[in-house]
C-alpha cells in the first residue's frame, strides 16, 4: 500500500483548500512573512497565469523570472519554466517542492568542463605541432 503524501499533516486536497493565511502558517519564518506581506506585481501575474492554466484558458508555456516566488498549492503538477539567467528552464512542480522558492530548483552557475590545455599553455606545449 503507497503511504500516502502529506505536508505539516496535510493532504494535497487539504492544502488547496486552503487560503493564503492558512498556508503560510504551515511553512518556515522566512517564507512566512513573504507570503503574508502580499505578492510583488510581477508575482501576481505568474499566480494569473496559474490560475488561467488551470482553467484551460491559457495554453503556452508558463515563463517567469521571479524565482523568488514560493511554491504554493495550486502549482503542483504544473512544469513552470524558470529564467536562470540565460535560458527558461523547465520545472516540473511536484508535492515535495512545497514551500520552497522556485529559484532553487533552476542553478545560475553550470559546471565548468575543460578539455586537454591549449597551445601555448604550458612549456611542453611549444613544442607539439598544430593540428
Amino acid at each position: 500500500m503507497a503511504k500516502e503524501l502529506t505536508y505539516k499533516g496535510k493532504t494535497k486536497e487539504e492544502l488547496i483548500n486552503l487560503n493564503m493565511q492558512d498556508f503560510a502558517k504551515l511553512v518556515p519564518a522566512r517564507h512566512r512573512r513573504t507570503l503574508l506581506r502580499g505578492f510583488t506585481e510581477e508575482q501576481k501575474k505568474l499566480l494569473k497565469k496559474i490560475s488561467a492554466t488551470r482553467e484551460g484558458k491559457y495554453k503556452k508555456n508558463i515563463k517567469t523570472h521571479c524565482r523568488s516566488m514560493i511554491v504554493l498549492p495550486e502549482m503542483i503538477d504544473l512544469t513552470i519554466y524558470v529564467y536562470n539567467g540565460k535560458v527558461f528552464m523547465p520545472v516540473l512542480v511536484v508535492f515535495d517542492m512545497l514551500g520552497h522558492r522556485l529559484g532553487e530548483f533552476v542553478d545560475t552557475r553550470t559546471r565548468i568542463k575543460h578539455s586537454a590545455p591549449g597551445i601555448g599553455a604550458t612549456r611542453s606545449s611549444s613544442s607539439q605541432s598544430v593540428k
